[in-house]
This record gives C-alpha cells, sequence and structure tokens, in this order.
C-alpha cells in the first residue's frame, strides 16, 4: 500500500494510530443502560466544560459561538479515539462494533452537544464502497484515518459529458505494468480543494457497454498530473471544483473491486451519498444551505409574524414534512447500521429533500422580506441568524443545488420508479452497443 506522506492539508497522513486508551469498554453484551452510563462519563470526562454549558443552557446556537470549526476540528481525534463517530463499525476500523439499537442509545445521550461528524465524503462515500468491495489491507490502511479526520475525501465520478448519466464518463485508465494512468476532466467535485484522496469511477474498457468498461480506483490528489480548479457558488462560496486528471499514476492496489466492475462498486457510493445529502435524521449533511424548520420557526416568533395565517400554515406543513421525512431517514439509517446498505430506499429521503429545503430556505428568506437580499463581505457567517443581514438569501441560493447534488430529483426519480415500485425501465436503445459506438455531444 502507499506510504504515509504528506497531503494538501499540511497533515501527516496514514501514521498517526487511534488511542486505544480512549477507546470505550463497550461491546454488543453491553446493557443499554451501561451504553448510556459509559457515554455520559465519557462526555463529562473528554468534552470540554464549556461546550456542556453551552449544550445545557442555549443548545446549539450556543455551542457554536463558543466552539469555532478549528477547535473543533482539533479536538475531533478525541471523539473518534473514543469509537463513538462510527460506533458500529468493527474495532479495527475505528468503532466499537456496536448493535445499531446501542448506537442509538449512545446518540441520544451524545445528541445535545451537537457533535457532528466531521469528513462526510469518506464517512459515506468512500467508507461504503471499501466495506463492501474493497480488500481487508485497504480497509485498515485508509479507514482509521478517515474516521479521525485525518485524511479528507472527495468523489470523481460526474463529468461535463456525463452527470445524470454517470456511465456514460470519458475518463480513461489504462494499465501498465503495477500502475494504472488516468486521464480525463471531473467537475462538480465537492470539496477536492480540501481533500486529500479521491474514489474515481474511470474507463478502462471502451469496447464493451458503458457499464461493464469501468473501474473504481483510490486517487492520492497530491499526486503529479492532478489539477483542482474551484468552482464559485452564485452566493460567493466555493464547495465545487473541476479536477484535471493528466497521466496519473495510480498504483493497482488502490484499484476497489475487479478491474471492470466499477459500475457495481460505485452503486455502493452512490446509494451513500443518497443517504448523506437526504437531511435530518441521515447521518450525514443534516442540511446543505441554511437552518432547519426549528430555527425558522424560532425566528418567525422573534420577527412577529406567527400571528399571520399564512406564514402559520407554511409553518406547520414544513414542520410535518421534515419530522416525516426524517423518521423515513431514520429507517434507512437503521437498516444500515444493522450491516445493511441505503439502496434505492436512499433516493426517497434525497427527492423530498431536495424540494423541502428550497422551500424551507425561501421562507426563511420570506419571513425577513428586504433584509434579507445582501450580506456582509465574504467573512459573513452562515451559520449564524445575524440581526438584520442574515444569511436567508444566500443559504436560498445555495439550496438551488439540492435537487441537483447526489444525483439529480429526475434520475432519482426514476430510481424509485424503477427499484421501489416496480416500475419498467426507461428504454435505452444502446443499452448493449459498445460504449465507443454510442454517440456523444
Amino acid at each position: 500500500m502507499q506510504a504515509a506522506g504528506k497531503g494538501r492539508t499540511g497533515i501527516t497522513y496514514g501514521t498517526t494510530p487511534m488511542d486505544p486508551d480512549l477507546r470505550l469498554p463497550l461491546d454488543r453484551s453491553s446493557s443499554d443502560d451501561e451504553v448510556r452510563r459509559v457515554v455520559e462519563a465519557w462526555v463529562s470526562a473528554h468534552v470540554p466544560a464549556p461546550w456542556q454549558d453551552a449544550a445545557a443552557h442555549g443548545g446549539r446556537a450556543a455551542i457554536r459561538k463558543v466552539r469555532p470549526r478549528a477547535v473543533y476540528e482539533e479536538w475531533y481525534p478525541t471523539f473518534a479515539d473514543s469509537g463513538l463517530a462510527v460506533a458500529t463499525w468493527p474495532v479495527a476500523y475505528g468503532g466499537l462494533d456496536l448493535s445499531s439499537a446501542q448506537a442509538r442509545v449512545a446518540e441520544a445521550v451524545l445528541a445535545p452537544y451537537n457533535l457532528g461528524r466531521l469528513n462526510p465524503l469518506g464517512l459515506n462515500s468512500a467508507a461504503p464502497a471499501l466495506f463492501a468491495h474493497g480488500r481487508e489491507e485497504q480497509r485498515l490502511r485508509f479507514l482509521p484515518p478517515l474516521v479521525r479526520n485525518e485524511e479528507k475525501w472527495c468523489q470523481l465520478l460526474s463529468e461535463p459529458g456525463a452527470g445524470s448519466d454517470l456511465a456514460s464518463l470519458a475518463t480513461r485508465a489504462t494499465l501498465d505494468g503495477e500502475e494504472w494512468v488516468l486521464t480525463g476532466q471531473k467537475v462538480w467535485t465537492t470539496w477536492a480543494h480540501l481533500s486529500d484522496f479521491a474514489i474515481c469511477l474511470a474507463r478502462t474498457d471502451p469496447t464493451v457497454p458503458k457499464r461493464r468498461g469501468l473501474t473504481y480506483f483510490i486517487v492520492d490528489l497530491d499526486a503529479p498530473g492532478v489539477q483542482v480548479r474551484p468552482l464559485r457558488h452564485i452566493g460567493g462560496e466555493v464547495d465545487f471544483n473541476e479536477v484535471f486528471l493528466d497521466e496519473v499514476r495510480v498504483p493497482d492496489a488502490h484499484r476497489i473491486g475487479a478491474a471492470g466492475d466499477g459500475w457495481r462498486v460505485a452503486g455502493a457510493t452512490l446509494a451513500g451519498e443518497r443517504q448523506m445529502v437526504s437531511g435530518s435524521g441521515s447521518g450525514g449533511v443534516d442540511r446543505i444551505g441554511g437552518s432547519g424548520i426549528d430555527r425558522v420557526i424560532q425566528r418567525a416568533i422573534e420577527l412577529g409574524r406567527t400571528g399571520d395565517p399564512h406564514v402559520r400554515q407554511q409553518l406547520m406543513q414544513l414542520y410535518s414534512e421534515e419530522r416525516i421525512r426524517d423518521w423515513t431517514n431514520q429507517r434507512v439509517r437503521g437498516a444500515v447500521q444493522a450491516g445493511g446498505t441505503p439502496g434505492p430506499a436512499g433516493s426517497i429521503g434525497k427527492v423530498h429533500q431536495g424540494s423541502l429545503n428550497q422551500r424551507l430556505q425561501r421562507l426563511a428568506a420570506d419571513l425577513l422580506g428586504p433584509d434579507a437580499v445582501a450580506w456582509d463581505g465574504p467573512n459573513h457567517d452562515l451559520d449564524a441568524w445575524a440581526g438584520a443581514m442574515p444569511f436567508e438569501s444566500r443559504a436560498m441560493l445555495r439550496s438551488r443545488a439540492n435537487t441537483i447534488e447526489g444525483g439529480t430529483t429526475e434520475v432519482n426519480k426514476n430510481i424509485v420508479a424503477e427499484r421501489v415500485l416496480g416500475l419498467p425501465r426507461e428504454p435505452d436503445p444502446y443499452v448493449d452497443s459498445a460504449w465507443e459506438a454510442v454517440p456523444r455531444s
């Protein structure tokens, strides 16, 4: 496997072992009361006192005031070393090997402290592929530093000519001895500018139908030939990037699954990604773009808008939808924690989340009226409601991507229709044609 080195973050990766002394003394034989007691003791001993006080007296907003992002990232390995960040994972990979029921007990104790998981694309996109199709030495090499947020991950999937129809991608990989040489362009790569590694889907055989000629790789983004260019959002921030691969050499040891079987391997990543962006209860990113319904309700109260029956109706509708979506996501997450995968059911939450969050952020902007149309400079806090110049319009702009990222709503509706409802597939006249014989723009 690859030797340890330095990524673009400046962190030495792959060398810092998880501290066994910090791992909680829990296993599948532990009772719920024991899980609760041990996790409470861990919180008391290891969560900084100001964070605990803020959680007790002011909730998430108060925690954010006393816990800057950089401070949380510096402390985060303590959380990871406890095993609680991925409690259902095997101990060898950084977890506690708890059952999904035990993990829910632990989560209930942790919930007030807002201990969000860092490295979401690593946890929700790379890890599922490694678990389902990776080799043991790959899991042992990559999962522990992923859990500790020492190695940040992204995914090189979409291309300028292969978005909704991902299987038509054109990035090529050619075997040269014990290495693969990758050349092509990827786009809309979230957080590539912050990442050390990427999971990458490339074409290794153009003479077979498009889904049968793909192979799945781990790419070191610090390797020669990798160029990352940021793409700025309409709101001014950078999340997305385009990535150019110019004869990038990838060792065969960084291939996940068999050559030509990449589409099946990518299925684990795509299912995890859909779950990640499904919102509350999914175990991934709670919301990409803006606050949740509870904060919007509080804002409506602060602005004196709850006397308007139309506003009350909108708030209640969104509140009901978010709670129903949360329960649906919890069922999918429970299946994952029990050893399954999100599967096509993950598309249900993703389809609903995109539209729901867009409507929610539009209402948040509407509540403030003209004061929501501007923000103060590039360093404005996107995680807070700040007086008369909050982030409502910026969040509303960012939410427009919700129905595109993680697979477009249209594609996910097809998945639900075909794989959940059992409806016939869309006709494809080129389904059995070699990729190189299919017309492309």
